[in-house]
């Protein structure tokens, strides 16, 4: 009841995916929160972030293909960091230096299931470093869960092949990295996973931009050539 009554509390003046961010923050006692869209191993990209620094993890993990939703999701498990800057295993080596430096301590991913079918992760993340209670621990399940059942929900009614339009209002969907990927894919005989691969690598080699390499592949400025 708690969390439904947290739902509604934004009335119409706030986007159905903007209050799920905000409401999965409020309830685990977060600084700030992110849903991640993910299809098989791929980030699709975000429906929603709570603030700027939120915005900013959502957008790394896409970037580099590394962090907490990534792993949430591949693993079906929660993936918990209570201090990035001191890890007890070093992981998310691109990931960590740009998330601290932009205000992350402790991260924290939740798949999000239902049934069989995975459709991404939810972030959470906070100011100060610090492990999650067990009170914490079990609402961020619920939220996660919640979560889920919410984007099923608006995907319902919406026609085959198309995002709803719920889902899209105040999200970013990185739809030009995804041509360029089809395009990439198209240029080397490869899968579009392995295309986006190609794509975040040669944006780290050339200290680039992922959504300038991509722009750059769509205008064709730049090709791929099978080796």
């Amino acid at each position: 009841m708690r969390v439904l009554s947290l739902l509604s509390a934004g009335g119409e003046t706030e986007p159905g995916t903007a209050r799920l961010c905000d409401v999965c923050a409020e309830v685990a006692d977060m600084s700030g929160a992110g849903i991640m869209l993910m299809s098989d191993d791929a980030p699709m990209g975000s429906v929603c972030t709570t603030n700027e620094v939120s915005n900013v993890i959502e957008e790394l993990q896409y970037e580099l293909g590394e962090g907490p939703c990534v792993d949430a999701h591949k693993e079906g498990r929660p993936v918990l960091e209570p201090d990035l800057a001191d890890p007890a295993t070093p992981r998310w080596l691109a990931f960590s230096p740009p998330a601290l430096a932009a205000g992350t301590r402790a991260v924290f991913g939740f798949p999000l299931r239902v049934g069989a079918a995975r459709l991404g992760a939810m972030n959470l993340y906070r100011d100060q470093p610090g492990k999650l209670s067990d009170d914490q621990h079990a609402d961020a399940l619920v939220m996660a869960d919640v979560a889920a059942q919410s984007v099923l929900a608006m995907q319902a009614n919406a026609p085959l092949d198309t995002v709803a339009t719920e889902l899209e209002a105040g999200a970013n969907f990185h739809y030009v990295e995804h041509q360029a990927s089809g395009m990439v894919a198209t240029q080397l005989r490869i899968r579009v996973g392995e295309a986006l691969v190609r794509l975040r690598a040669h944006a780290f080699s050339h200290d680039l931009g992922l959504n300038e390499v991509a722009e750059a592949v769509v205008a064709r400025q730049l090709r791929f050539e099978a080796p």
